[in-house]
Formats: C-alpha cells, sequence, structure tokens
C-alpha cells in the first residue's frame, strides 16, 4: 500500500507533537510492507531544530517551499496511490485537498490530528486554515486523534461521511527504560509544550504542589514557556528535549505528570502522546482526569489520575514499590495495546473497511 501524506512537519519535534507520532507508524508501515511519502513545508521554524532528514523505515520525505514547486509532483505520487491523506495543521492543507480530492488516490483521507481543538474552534466561529469551505464533506473517511463523541461531532459539524479513531501511540524502538540522568532527577516532571488551555491543570497539579513542598524537586522540559511563567525554586525548566532523550527524561523521576488540552479533556477519549511514551520508559504517570481514560489505562493499577493539589501531594506520599508496581504494569499494557505496530494494524482494518464501502468497527476505539 502507498500512502501519500501532506502534513505539518515530520523534520523536526520541536514543539510539534506529530512528529514523533508520524516516525513511529513510518516505521511501522514500513515493516507491514507500505510505503510512505510525506510532504512538509520547509519553514524556517522547523528547518532551524531539525532532528531527522530521512523517515524511518525508508520513505520519501520531500520539503518544499512553495506549493506551486510542488505541486506538480504531489499529482505523480497521487496518481495511483492507495491512500492520498492531509492532516491537520498542514501549512497547505486546502490546496493539498485540492490535490488529493481532484486525485486517482482510492482513499482520500484527512487525518485529523487535533479534532477536539479544531471542533472547539469551529464552534468559536473562527477560521481553522487546514479545514477548507466544504469542511471534510468530500473525503472517504475522516480519522481522528481523539474518539468517543468527537467523532458524532466531526460528522454533524463539519460534514464527514465516515469517521474512524486512530489514537497516538508510542515507538518502543525509540521509547523504553533507560538509566536516570542527574540533570532531569526529580520527584515529579512533566514533559511539554506550553498551552494557555493546560495552565490551570498544569498550575493545580504540579505548581501548587511544589510550593506546598519546598523539600521536593519538580522539573518541567518544553518549548512556549513565556517570560511570565510563575517559576518556583523548586521548579527546575529544561528546554526542548528531542525524542532521543525522552526516555531519559522520563526515568530520572519518580512520577510523570500528563496533562490533557483543554478542548480534548473536555470531550474525552483523546490520550496524549506523552502519556503513552512515558507509560512505554515504565514510568508512573499521574494524569488529569477525562472521560475514556479508563479504556486505555486501568486506574490505581495502571495508571494513578487526579484532578487537585491534594491529589498531588497524595500521589507524591504513596511508596516506591507502588509506584514502581504501576509503571511496570502501564508499560505492558502499552506494549500490548498502544504501539505503533498495532495502530498501523487499526489503520490498515480501517481503510479496508472504508475502502469496501462496510462498517468500521467499534473495536478501532480501543473497547469504547
Amino acid at each position: 500500500m502507498k500512502l501519500v501524506i501532506f502534513g505539518l512537519a515530520v523534520s523536526s519535534s520541536w514543539g510539534n507533537g506529530h512528529a514523533t507520532l508520524w516516525r513511529g507508524l513510518c516505521r511501522a508501515l514500513s515493516k507491514r510492507g507500505h510505503s510512505v511519502v510525506f510532504f512538509e513545508r520547509d519553514v524556517a521554524y522547523y528547518s532551524n531544530t531539525r532532528d531527522l532528514t530521512e523517515l524511518p523505515g525508508g520513505g520519501d520525505l520531500i520539503l518544499y517551499s512553495e506549493w506551486s514547486d510542488v505541486a506538480a509532483n504531489a499529482t505523480v505520487h497521487l496518481t495511483g496511490a492507495d491512500v492520498g491523506m492531509v492532516t491537520s495543521y498542514c501549512p497547505d492543507a486546502q490546496p493539498a485537498s485540492n490535490a488529493v480530492l481532484e486525485s486517482g488516490a482510492n482513499l482520500k483521507v484527512f487525518y485529523d490530528l487535533d479534532a477536539p481543538v479544531t471542533l472547539s474552534r469551529v464552534r468559536k466561529g473562527e477560521t481553522v486554515d487546514y479545514v477548507g469551505p466544504r469542511a471534510f464533506r468530500d473525503f472517504d473517511l475522516v480519522l481522528s486523534y481523539a474518539g468517543g463523541r468527537t467523532l458524532t461531532d466531526l460528522e454533524q459539524l463539519l460534514g464527514a461521511r465516515r469517521v474512524a479513531p486512530l489514537y497516538g501511540s508510542v515507538d518502543p524502538a525509540v521509547h523504553k527504560p533507560a538509566d536516570s540522568d542527574p540533570e532531569f532527577t526529580a520527584d515529579l516532571s512533566y514533559l511539554g509544550t506550553y498551552s494557555p488551555d493546560r495552565d490551570e491543570t498544569l498550575r493545580k497539579l504540579l505548581l501548587e504542589p511544589a510550593r506546598r513542598s519546598p523539600e521536593r524537586k519538580f522539573i518541567i522540559a518544553g518549548s512556549m514557556y513565556g517570560g511570565d511563567f510563575p517559576w518556583l525554586p523548586n521548579i527546575y525548566f529544561v528546554d526542548h528535549l528531542p525524542p532521543a532523550r525522552h526516555p531519559a527524561f522520563y526515568c530520572s523521576a519518580k512520577v510523570t505528570l500528563n496533562v490533557t488540552r483543554g478542548p480534548m479533556a473536555e470531550l474525552g477519549f483523546c490520550p496524549s502522546g506523552r502519556l503513552f511514551e512515558a507509560a512505554a520508559c515504565g514510568v508512573p504517570v499521574f494524569s488529569d482526569r477525562w472521560e475514556g481514560l479508563d479504556t486505555f489505562y486501568q486506574p490505581g493499577s495502571e495508571i494513578l489520575i487526579g484532578h487537585s493539589t491534594e491529589d498531588a501531594v497524595e500521589m507524591l506520599n504513596r511508596s516506591p514499590e507502588e509506584l514502581a508496581r504501576i509503571g511496570r504494569a502501564a508499560r505492558e499494557r502499552t506494549l500490548a495495546d498502544h504501539t505503533s505496530d498495532q495502530r498501523v494494524k487499526d489503520l490498515e482494518r480501517i481503510l479496508e473497511a472504508a475502502y469496501r464501502g462496510s462498517s468500521i468497527l467499534e473495536d478501532t476505539q480501543c473497547g469504547a
């Protein structure tokens, strides 16, 4: 199967969770005998922070400056392709969508890796650059990073004719248990790009616990944190970390925190890629609460869940043995259900059902 994808960026993971996801999926697709052509606009923000030059598994990464430079080549690759796919936040989503929809690709697909955010903006009447005037009506299939109510909303608000969840995943070849690094040692860590809709939860589950526990060490890694972020003496900061250093970061803390973006937490069934990454490393994860989380990990035995500062403080007081046991169970669940290899198998089933025009089975929702 040949997939031609027009996406945000796979060559740089700087403030870009799409990159880590696609790298794992590309490797898994290649292992299953599929080929990938990924078109990425070569913008300065990502070219200056590039940490990958070739797709894992040997696919074709095509970097371009302007759509006009690559339009003809895109048409050539789409001719006879099994799947032509456009993703959310693709800088040239609208001309790329036109190219896909006018092509001879067997399946025309849109993959919204940010579906709850997309829907939130649509409800507010905001312009969404990657959603054209006909929304998703003309695509054969719309894949969503989130399940649950999001799938219905994609149909009702954006006209999707056929929807299916393709959740996040992790590449266990990249994210696995690692030795602790003294630079990252902490009681509680958090890895994530700053977002205003995570701010309140981050304050409740990390900043306020740090204020109440000055004897403990906390660490945040990520980008986009402004000068007005309320740092404390016992909260340390690490600028952007490439994926290769994520395992050491996770494994250097007693517990790591997962904070879900506001629109995603509101609709539920939307586990972040960072959640799967940390769990694959065997680290106990403390997460905010949202509908559907228990379909991915069992609360109490595979993951810790809380919504208040008191929950965070109680979690930090748990014994090292109990926390280690939860971390091991999370890793076992992740390797069984949430790897890139598993998601590619899910994708194959979804695409095959869409191609036949048959029903897409509910088991693509991890039991949701």
